[in-house]
């Protein structure tokens, strides 16, 4: 894969990431589809820590494609 096809695949999972924070913090647990990470039948509350934890890796995704996608160094800053 080239740098580039990386970029887009990695703006493509930060999104992906950031949707699914936001279904972490306002659905509880017991509203979540059965086969997300986190889904309790029993449990009410949201999942906090999950949601942290796909915001994370969107931010980071973010940060890849930021530095990975940058300007390039012409040759005369070099």
């Amino acid at each position: 894969m080239n740098k580039k096809m990386l970029v887009v695949l990695a703006y493509i999972l930060a999104a992906v990431f950031a949707v699914l924070a936001v279904v972490y913090f306002v659905t509880p647990a017991d509203h979540l589809l059965h086969f997300m990470p986190g889904y309790s039948a029993s449990m009410t509350t949201p999942h906090i820590k999950h949601g942290l934890a796909c915001l994370v890796l969107a931010v980071a995704c973010c940060l890849y494609c930021r530095f990975a996608g940058g300007p390039k160094a012409s040759a005369q800053e070099q």
